[in-house]
């Protein structure tokens, strides 16, 4: 009787506290702009992140953003860092953080060999979160999709 009490209180105790681990530390709203596209056009990538609250990204080790291979659209390279676009590192209470206030764009060029339709692409941001509050560093992913259509 005693083993299955400390069974349903380790239960009750520590798997929420997993949980809470795996939820997204930055909520990502991707775009593509035009979301109509055409062959051989250019277009951008549109990533507006928000940090959870209490919660910092360190800029090294690398915040690195990933964009999934698409046949539709071709990008400059595979990955970019938070120093391809410039983004602003701050420092509080001798810690630094980045700024991730402003939009991110990736340039892209449509494929002359495109398909006409829907179709989507799939990224995911790799960083370090650093809690103020829990004084704890965790490396995680979170990831994206946008949606676009091409003609």
């Amino acid at each position: 009787m005693k083993k299955s009490v400390v069974i349903v209180l380790f239960l009750f105790i520590v798997f929420p506290y997993l949980g809470s681990q795996e939820e997204d530390l930055i909520m990502i709203d991707a775009t593509i702009n035009p979301r109509r596209l055409s062959k051989e056009n250019e277009g951008k990538v549109v990533l507006k992140l928000r940090v959870k609250e209490g919660i910092t990204i360190n800029p090294q080790p690398s915040f690195t953003i990933e964009l999934s291979p698409s046949e539709e659209l071709v990008f400059s390279k595979n990955f970019f860092t938070a120093s391809d676009f410039e983004i602003e590192i701050a420092e509080e209470e001798g810690k630094e953080h980045l700024v991730l206030t402003k939009q991110i764009e990736i340039l892209f060029t449509v494929s002359d060999e495109a398909v006409k339709g829907t179709h989507s692409l799939e990224g995911k941001i790799k960083y370090f979160a650093y809690s103020k509050t829990e004084n704890w560093c965790l490396k995680t992913t979170t990831s994206f999709t946008a949606s676009f259509y091409t003609r």
